[in-house]
């Protein structure tokens, strides 16, 4: 009965919604740039960081005008502007796993008959990060070159000062005495400036994170997927964890920063003087690698011969996240690969499960025989167009968003940080990410090496000299992409600032320029926003997504449903390129939202194309120069 009362529902409201037109396509065509396009927009930019949720990063955000609003800890009165705990808190509590939801398989949800709150949250751990993490960057002549030199600083702040690398982070105030649920991460021993701990953020673990269930404790009229977030410090203390063993993995997935207290300053002016969406997703559940590479095909890449054709990987490489016998969720094996076809296979039957009770249909997209990576796994090549070490991903022949535009002959680049060097032997060589960039799965990426690829620093200088191409992705490297442990989000912050601002110094390049500032996924970080199951992948919870652009001006915040394919979505719909693949989530609509619930689409399963974070009509002739040095 809930299923068909939530379907008629959402079939309802599409009905009676299906005369709304989405926002109209702009021509435009200039003399000096003849590339037909659907909008002002002549060149894209996505800048990519890595690791952080929504909340995580805006849990306290206000919009700067008070016609916005936000969902996040503060609005929905989780935590007050001072971080402490609210009047709702328990909406964000957190709980451990008291018997098998699911006997001896593998489980992503629990009832609360199988669950009990936590008294305390399970304390955050240092997990590794050293007193001095990146003292070897300052000895570096010259540094980083992807931060200008006022910046270099940056890599020699923020180590723990502590004696030991693990236990419990006691820069963290009340360390050991959290309540179970959101907690501020900074306070008066502990800077935003500082190097944290990481988080796990795999695929099966994720989803049992989110505890996502169709049932009468987990679905509600605004959460129609029954995804409660609950699980997280609990998953992250038992997947892998010996019994008796110290766990190194604890409850640093429910720490956020507060904008109130002036954390995240820089992506907090971007917010107030741009475009932001709160209901921007990370593509699948999962890491880096998965998460990156819809950004280039709208999919997921599997393990095959090379030539297109699907293969068996060894078996010593196959996921098994049943729980190993007595134990509630310490798993039987991880490792690389999953057939999701096969619902007899470990992990497999209990999200098929969950998606078929879905009130809207939902295609698994496993396709027969194909095996998908549930962690990272090296793209095909290095970033030289060697092959990499056997292990990897064998080529693909999917087609990217980067072959449409080469097909119509629209210039585009891959900027990756530390890629000059890569492969050198050279100081700074091996923090590249090569998971991070999706072209490097292709079989032809060899042959797209010398049109295509670059290094961040060839960005500065195309930014300076007018010379920018009509599609740019920018993924900085590791030392400044942002992610805990080896890296610090203010890194990421100046690493954007600098871009932002050689792109805003370039006045006649800017009027037709946006840039997208996101990260790859959540890096398991709580989060409280509504999850759209689209495929047996995901989405996933939210991330941070600003678009900075003439056309974006205002401080607006948008609450239409996207993930990274919503990127592959814009470029398609902005320069007229058609569709990756019949499967690719390039076919998926854009969202139609019922009026009281702008974060969940009634035609579900749907994601948007980023058209709605501009206003092309506005006259923007008084932003003309806008720089962000103004603030």
């Amino acid at each position: 009965m809930l299923k068909t009362a939530l379907a008629r529902r959402f079939w309802l409201l599409g009905v009676s919604m299906a005369a709304v037109a989405l926002t109209q396509s702009v021509h435009a065509e200039d003399a000096n740039n003849p590339v037909k396009t659907a909008s002002p927009i002549k060149h894209v930019i996505i800048i990519v960081g890595e690791n952080r949720s929504f909340d995580h990063l805006f849990a306290t955000y206000v919009p700067k005008s008070h016609d916005e609003t936000v969902l996040n800890l503060l609005s929905e009165h989780i935590v007050k502007a001072d971080g402490t705990p609210d009047e709702k808190f328990d909406r964000a509590h957190q709980f451990q796993i008291t018997s098998a939801p699911n006997g001896a398989s593998y489980f992503i949800s629990a009832g609360s008959a199988k669950k009990a709150l936590y008294s305390t949250l399970p304390a955050p751990d240092l997990g590794g990060v050293q007193n001095s993490p990146a003292a070897g960057i300052l000895g570096l002549p010259g540094g980083d070159p992807g931060l200008p030199a006022t910046e270099q600083f940056l890599f020699g702040t923020g180590g723990t000062g502590l004696p030991t690398n693990l236990g419990p982070d006691t820069r963290i105030t009340n360390v050991n005495n959290l309540p179970p649920g959101p907690f501020q991460l900074t306070g008066p021993t502990m800077p935003y400036d500082a190097y944290t701990a990481d988080t796990i953020h795999q695929f099966f673990q994720m989803y049992q994170q989110m505890d996502c269930a169709i049932d009468k404790e987990h679905v509600t009229r605004g959460n129609p997927t029954g995804c409660l977030h609950d699980l997280q410090s609990f998953v992250t203390t038992t997947y892998s964890t010996p019994p008796g063993a110290a766990a190194h993995d604890t409850g640093q997935t429910m720490a956020f920063f507060n904008m109130q207290k002036n954390d995240v300053p820089y992506l907090k002016f971007l917010a107030d003087e741009y475009t932001m969406s709160d209901n921007y997703h990370q593509p699948v559940m999962g890491g880096t690698g998965p998460d990156s590479v819809p950004l280039g095909f709208a999919d997921q890449v599997f393990f095959g011969d090379g030539r297109g054709n699907a293969a068996t990987p060894p078996s010593s490489t196959f996921y098994n996240p049943d729980p190993l016998s007595n134990t509630l969720n310490q798993y039987t094996a991880r490792k690389q690969w999953f057939n999701c076809s096969d619902s007899t296979q470990p992990g497999v039957k209990a999200i098929l499960d969950y998606l078929g009770k879905l009130p809207y249909p939902v295609q698994a997209k496993c396709d027969p025989g194909h095996y998908y990576n549930a962690v990272n796994v090296n793209p095909a090549w290095t970033p030289q167009g060697t092959p990499s070490p056997a292990g990897a991903v064998p080529p693909v022949t999917m087609t990217s968003i980067g072959d449409l535009l080469s097909a119509k002959h629209i210039p585009w680049k891959y900027y990756g940080g530390s890629y000059n060097v890569s492969g050198t032997g050279a100081p700074l060589d091996g923090i590249y990410c090569n998971i991070c960039n999706p072209f490097e799965y292709q079989v032809n990426y060899p042959a797209m090496r010398a049109d295509h690829m670059r290094d961040v620093t060839d960005l500065f200088q195309d930014l300076k000299n007018g010379t920018l191409p009509a599609v740019s992705y920018v993924k900085p490297d590791g030392a400044m992409d942002g992610h805990p442990g080896s890296s610090k989000f203010n890194l990421f912050e100046e690493f954007t600032k600098n871009i932002i601002g050689l792109a805003q110094g370039n006045k006649e390049q800017w009027e037709s320029t946006a840039i997208f500032v996101t990260v790859d996924e959540g890096g398991g970080y709580y989060d409280s926003g509504f999850i759209q199951p689209v495929d047996f992948f995901g989405t996933g919870p939210r991330i941070p997504m600003i678009a900075v652009s003439p056309f974006s001006r205002g401080g607006h915040i948008t609450h239409v449903y996207g993930e990274h394919s919503s990127f592959v979505k814009f470029v398609e719909r902005n320069w007229y390129l058609g569709k990756l693949s019949e499967r690719s989530r390039d076919n998926l609509p854009n969202p139609r939202a019922d009026g009281d619930n702008p974060y969940v689409p009634v035609n579900m399963p749907a994601i948007g194309d980023l058209f709605d974070m501009f206003d092309f009509d506005r006259d923007h002739d008084r932003d003309r120069g806008g720089d962000q040095r103004s603030r």
